[in-house]
């Protein structure tokens, strides 16, 4: 019997002092590239707020929960993200989503 493989989006709203934006987004570039590069990884994209200043949005979207957690625990997620960018950070709010069939 074969396990159902459900997608993950992950809908990532950072806020941060306008002063360190362009910091935040070079290390979300390297970020970017190196998750796009992970097997499961199916697509990153990174939005700017522009009525927002400092406001940050990313869409990350996974094969399944196996491939965001591995990406979770990859050496660049460690090393960028969380030593880099979260403590730069003022709020951070992650949403973790599923596609919904609809009835």
């Amino acid at each position: 019997m074969n396990a159902v493989v459900t997608p993950i989006v992950i809908v990532a709203r950072w806020q941060m002092s306008p002063e360190v934006v362009d910091e935040v987004l070079r290390h979300v570039a390297e970020v970017r590239e190196a998750t796009l590069a992970e097997p499961g990884c199916l697509g990153y994209e990174v939005f700017e707020a522009t009525p927002q200043p400092g406001t940050v949005l990313l869409l990350e979207h996974y094969r399944d929960d196996a491939s965001l957690q591995a990406h979770r625990e990859s050496a660049h997620y460690r090393a960028v993200v969380v030593d880099r960018i979260l403590p730069l950070l003022t709020r951070r709010q992650v949403e973790i989503l599923r596609p919904h069939a609809a009835a």
